[in-house]
């Protein structure tokens, strides 16, 4: 039965610079690369190819040392010009230098009216050994999901409430047969509901509203309400012992792609958003593509892959995030400024009424131009109580915080660790006036339960 929630605690940042719902002929990069750490959870990567290869898009690149069978692949054709190591040998890209003509690897494919008919067994080898099973992420941990389980619940999130989020009806309009297909697949993998949630407060795409075999679910309030955590939260929440897998929208459609066409197609349209990008709209690019053919706005900006709140900041030569379907160009903040916070202004965007008290004077629909100034310091923990303003969950972050920093398994648990992911406590990060890193503590406590 559909459930309707309703958030009221949260906050949206309304900046300048989002995407407008056309298409760019953005010109394509030379380079691809797949990285390793886009994938939580993944320690020991082993590289199966070597400099000078050639592979096919849905080749294998690598694969974790404890689970062989889970390939992560090309997402385009080319050659392997190079891989990357960090310290003790750590890989840290496999960089591809791409065809002018994508070649894929051929998969089995199946007419739509055969997708039912497909063994769970089989679904499982095709996604593994095509790169697509890296799509469905756990919770909790928030990792690669784990075939061997049966996950009691999967969940979708069909909109994005972080800032300057992509529409994800304009990013897949067109693949209904895609995303149904998709949605057939992953509902052989557990006995529970496919729960896809959509924004009540915009129009719901046919795309979503006619899909069939999930719930709808119908979800209104402020950035994080689009997060899939908080949605699982108040729709079916997870205990100690339980698993649940989540997938994105535009990874739903892959997978049905994958079986449709035979193909491990990662192209998507990838919204190209903030205020130093010249042409903001949505372009064509397949997973980990290069960012340096990009045209913005002066010389000293940051480059994001994704938003600004969750998203990897990276230079005009790094490399889209396996997961992304957003890239942010903000300024660099590096300018001194008199007073610094003490002086009012109208400019600067913070949930911190006594520190931005005029903001709100320009009423909802402002749009504020940030760079990455955080106009502070890391300093030791204030209490005072905002993060449970902006977390809309029944969770105490503050003291979650606390207890993964005196590394306390009891209260970690007890506290509802299991339920949170670093894009679930990003807002207590820009509201902290502590200037904590809140997402890195989390994923530390994490990898301390998830190891313990």
């Amino acid at each position: 039965m559909s459930q309707t929630i309703k958030l009221k605690k949260g906050f949206d940042l309304n900046l300048a610079g989002k995407a407008e719902n056309k298409t760019i002929d953005a010109p394509q990069p030379d380079t691809y690369a797949l990285k390793p750490t886009d994938f939580s959870g993944l320690s020991r990567p082993k590289v199966v190819v070597k400099e000078g290869d050639n592979v096919k898009a849905g080749s294998p690149l690598f694969f974790e040392r404890n689970v062989e069978d889970i390939l992560y692949t090309a997402p385009v054709s080319g050659e392997v010009v190079e891989i990357k190591r960090g310290e003790k040998r750590k890989v840290l890209e496999v960089k591809i230098l791409a065809d002018k003509e994508i070649e894929f690897e051929k998969f089995k494919n199946y007419s739509a009216s055969e997708i039912g008919g497909i063994s769970k067994e089989d679904a499982i080898e095709q996604l593994k050994k095509s790169g697509g099973w890296t799509n469905i992420i756990q919770r909790p941990y928030g990792v690669v999901a784990n075939p061997a389980d049966t996950p009691k619940a999967i969940f979708i999130s069909a909109f994005d409430s972080s800032p300057l989020a992509p529409d994800y009806s304009y990013v897949l309009n067109g693949q209904d047969q895609y995303f149904q297909a998709g949605i057939d697949i992953l509902k052989k993998f557990t006995a529970g509901t496919v729960h896809l949630n959509v924004d009540g407060k915009a129009e719901v795409s046919q795309l979503f509203s006619q899909v069939k075999n999930v719930q709808l679910n119908t979800i209104t309030g402020p950035h994080p309400a689009g997060n899939v955590g908080v949605q699982i939260h108040h729709i079916d929440p997870i205990a100690k012992g339980d698993v649940v897998w989540t997938v994105n929208p535009v990874g739903v459609a892959q997978i049905g792609k994958l079986f449709i066409e035979g193909i491990y197609d990662t192209s998507r349209l990838v919204a190209l958003t903030g205020s130093q990008m010249k042409e903001r709209g949505y372009a064509k690019m397949y997973a980990g593509a290069c960012m340096n053919k990009l045209a913005v706005e002066g010389s000293d900006n940051r480059f994001i892959s994704g938003n600004v709140l969750t998203g990897e900041g990276v230079s005009q030569e790094g490399y889209l995030g396996y997961y992304h379907n957003q890239i942010t160009v903000i300024p660099e903040g590096k300018q001194e400024e008199f007073l610094g916070w003490i002086m009012p202004s109208t400019k600067k965007l913070s949930f911190h009424k006594a520190f931005g008290m005029l903001t709100f004077l320009n009423g909802k629909n402002k749009e504020f131009e940030v760079d990455t100034n955080t106009h502070g310091e890391e300093r030791n923990f204030v209490v005072t109580g905002t993060f449970e303003e902006v977390m809309p969950m029944d969770i105490l972050p503050t003291y979650l915080f606390k207890a993964i920093m005196a590394e306390d398994y009891d209260d970690m648990e007890a506290l509802g660790i299991y339920e949170v992911v670093e894009e679930d406590v990003a807002l207590c990060e820009f509201v902290d006036v502590s200037k904590n890193p809140l997402q890195e503590i989390l994923r530390e406590g994490i990898d301390l339960i998830k190891e313990g």
